[in-house]
């Protein structure tokens, strides 16, 4: 059994989203239109529901019109330990191109390493690893 998986709600990107998640952590895809589900609140070609499955996983999806799409406040993707030291780093790396360091990836007083970006999407990940 695992722990909760995010599942993130796109202003009409999620399948670029999805794919930048896909190059970035790897894994597999697995993803269905609007129109697969007989959905008719957006365009069919929009996702309607996409899983990566793997290391990392999420839940996406384009929001409906009548939806909000995500934007994190006060919260971040925790990948605390999950991969290897160079794998985080490799991770930390390409969350960052196009989007924002809040705080580089460093090693800590307490031994720990860890920073945080806030990628294309909007999206807050905190990567760290023990060392």
């Amino acid at each position: 059994m695992t722990g909760p998986v995010p599942y993130l709600f796109f202003p009409g990107n999620a399948a670029e989203a999805l794919d930048f998640y896909h190059e970035t952590f790897g894994g597999s895809l697995s993803v269905h239109t609007y129109e697969e589900f007989s959905r008719t609140d957006g365009p069919g070609d929009a996702v309607a529901h996409g899983v990566l499955s793997g290391t990392v996983r999420l839940y996406v999806a384009d929001a409906a019109a009548d939806e909000d799409a995500v934007h994190v406040v006060g919260a971040a993707m925790a990948l605390l330990g999950i991969a290897e030291p160079v794998i985080l780093t490799e991770w930390f790396h390409a969350l960052s191109e196009g989007g924002r360091v809040l705080d580089p990836l460093q090693a800590r007083e307490w031994g720990a390493h860890d920073g945080q970006v806030i990628d294309r999407f909007g999206i807050r990940w905190l990567v760290g690893y023990e060392h």
